[in-house]
């Protein structure tokens, strides 16, 4: 029997939300975007009602998105050691609020805000409050993230997404993912930075390449804003209805990630807007410190046309 909310299931409680021809879901368990329709058509697609979050499918990645090496960093004077939560790699994974339950704050027809506090813990000794606001508009989805730091001394925080898309009713081959990048991360068999470089061949997308034609878990920077300074990726299907990943200040690095093993598609992609690269705890790259009770607001969303 299908789950619903009023049962024990592995994403937590479903939010649903409309308006008009707009309908999403979000999750309770790491405040996932696990559906979005326009129209009728998927945009993010669904997966099953009895499994847990696919892939970190829509998930919130803070207080670091993708990979810290070995869950090693350094924190001033101090070497810190989170949790491995990706042991293929041997790294920590996603940040530490990919299987938190979030409180539901606020909530109408066509929007809801969500909360969850980074607590101090194993590699991290910060406490973090964090919302995210999910509202449907006529064409798509707005989200707007804030993080505040309520520790007593400056805490490092990055954030990232980890949306999947598609076109529902379109052949996922023939769908063309177009992504304005300059540059992209090499990585070792890690899938860690150890590099950087202009893109060519097969991470070049700024022209546009077929999903059929790609094979990516690649991180890109160096990112073109349009006038009104939002960061486009498209995904395009053969009679030109397109899906746009928007991403506002902040949110300077990208990470695509085409996959044939999601629930119930044969081909999708991962567009995941970030504010660092990878093993930015690292880096630095992209790494922000929060003074006490400092806040950080970053937006992005999504749109059908």
């Amino acid at each position: 029997m299908p789950l619903d909310d009023t049962m024990i299931s592995p994403t937590g409680i479903r939010i649903h939300l409309r308006r008009g021809e707009v309908t999403a879901q979000v999750a309770q368990v790491g405040a996932s975007l696990r559906h979005l329709s326009v129209g009728g058509v998927d945009i993010v697609p669904p997966y099953p009602d009895d499994v847990p979050t696919p892939m970190a499918s829509g998930v919130v990645l803070a207080p670091w998105p993708n990979r810290v090496r070995d869950g090693i960093w350094q924190d001033g004077e101090t070497t810190r050691a989170l949790a491995i939560t990706e042991t293929k790699f041997h790294n920590a994974s996603h940040g530490l609020l990919r299987f938190a339950a979030y409180d539901v704050v606020e909530q109408s027809e066509d929007a809801v805000t969500l909360a969850a506090t980074i607590f101090p813990q194993t590699g991290y000794p910060y406490l973090v409050a964090t919302t995210v606001r999910f509202a449907l508009t006529d064409a798509g989805i707005d989200v707007a993230h804030t993080l505040t730091n309520h520790s007593a001394d400056a805490a490092p925080v990055a954030l990232g997404i980890h949306p999947y898309l598609t076109i529902g009713d379109a052949d996922p081959r023939d769908l063309v993912l177009r992504l304005p990048a300059e540059t992209y991360f090499e990585t070792d068999d890690r899938m860690l930075p150890v590099g950087e470089s202009p893109v060519s061949d097969g991470t070049d997308l700024r022209g546009g390449r077929r999903l059929s034609d790609l094979q990516l878990d690649t991180g890109f920077a160096s990112l073109h804003r349009d006038a009104d300074g939002l960061v486009r990726t498209t995904l395009s299907a053969p009679d030109d209805r397109t899906v746009t990943l928007h991403q506002g200040a902040g949110l300077d690095y990208v990470q695509a990630f085409t996959t044939d093993r999601y629930p119930g598609q044969s081909l999708v992609v991962a567009v995941e807007p970030m504010t660092a690269p990878a093993d930015a705890f690292n880096s630095g790259r992209g790494l922000r410190r929060l003074s006490q009770g400092e806040s950080w607001t970053l937006a992005w969303g999504i749109r059908f046309s």
